[in-house]
């Protein structure tokens, strides 16, 4: 999309949705990613609870509750459903599991398993339909219901190391190295993402966001081969089932590759990490292009003045463009909860002095 359309005043009442469409308001509407985890206290006491992060993400009445937990504490504009990335590894066969303190575990690895051994069980996505089937019945109407998944390239590199690394070192040699091979492990996470948003969709999600976690780490003609391409190819086929549903992208550390993404991919609005320049994204990414983000996580943690400056640069750099107001990155757990009350009151306009 390149600018405003016929839905955005039809959808005023969702104020996050109309910016997606295309929509300037004068208050970005805004929610944080990872607004729901560890900095919430009401968070860690049902995590604990459950026992496992895996575990809580399964119990389908425990994840809609930690998905609305935010909503009721702040009052966002987005609610994102509670989740992980790696539920589309697990449908497609891996086994997945999370190490106290180290992460996320896959197995076999496909550095050495051929994806042929693995066999798919779609099953796995029915628990992630029914939180939304329940958090879309608990929802605020004024909210934005998010859905996600990680994108093909991130997916890949945790399916091909087993677990998460520095430099995504183990997929970008097989990319290289065998290219065949990888490309049909990409083609085989567009076909199982496309199933997993596309159920999401049906169970009642508003729009979805593709989070391409390691995108920074490729080349810039392996960023066209194994992010954009694979972006683009499940943005085309989602749009072939649910037409009006919006696609944000956000391929962190894209850098001066974000206008090619932008483009390249058809995504409906583009999320910008913290280190990219406001101005120079504004200035650089197609017109009226929806654009989400950027404030830095550690600006956050810091609050006060640090906040207000960013805020205000932002807001500045955005001006006239369609701007969902969202963090960088994801939220940090030791961000403290008075700060991110102050920065919705600063950005809202109602901070008291």
């Amino acid at each position: 999309m390149t600018g405003p359309d016929a839905h955005a005043g039809a959808v005023s009442a969702k104020p996050l949705l109309s910016v997606l469409r295309g929509a300037v308001p004068p208050v970005p509407p805004m929610w944080l990613m990872r607004q729901a985890g560890r900095y919430l206290p009401e968070y860690r006491a049902l995590r604990a609870d459950k026992g496992g992060f895996l575990e809580l993400v399964y119990d389908s009445a425990a994840a809609a509750e930690v998905t609305l937990q935010p909503l009721r504490r702040f009052g966002f504009d987005g609610a994102i459903l509670f989740s992980d990335i790696l539920i589309v590894p697990y449908a497609m066969g891996q086994d997945l599991w999370f190490e106290a303190g180290e992460g996320p575990r896959l197995a076999p690895i496909l550095a050495e398993t051929d994806l042929s051994a693995l066999t798919p069980d779609f099953s796995r996505y029915e628990a992630v339909y029914e939180t939304v089937r329940q958090v879309k019945a608990a929802l605020d109407p004024s909210v934005t219901f998010l859905g996600f998944a990680g994108s093909p390239w991130t997916i890949a590199t945790y399916m091909v190391a087993g677990q998460g690394s520095k430099d995504q070192g183990a997929a970008r040699r097989m990319a290289y190295q065998q290219p065949d091979r990888f490309a049909a492990l990409i083609d085989a996470i567009v076909d199982a993402t496309v199933i997993y948003l596309s159920g999401q969709i049906e169970a009642g999600v508003e729009a979805v966001q593709l989070f391409d976690s390691w995108a920074g780490s490729l080349a810039p003609l392996q960023f066209e081969r194994w992010v954009i391409e694979p972006n683009a190819a499940i943005v085309r086929k989602l749009k072939a089932l649910h037409p009006d549903i919006p696609v944000i992208g956000f391929p962190k550390g894209a850098g001066a590759k974000l206008p090619a993404y932008a483009i390249g991919t058809g995504v409906d609005a583009v999320g910008v990490d913290e280190t990219v320049d406001p101005h120079w994204a504004n200035q650089t990414l197609p017109a009226g292009l929806p654009v989400q983000g950027n404030l830095d996580p550690l600006a956050l943690i810091a609050g006060g003045q640090a906040v207000e400056q960013a805020v205000d640069n932002l807001r500045a750099a955005f001006a006239g463009r369609p701007h969902i107001f969202n963090l960088g990155h994801g939220i940090l757990p030791d961000t403290p909860i008075a700060h991110v009350e102050a920065l919705i009151a600063y950005v809202r306009g109602t901070e008291t002095r």
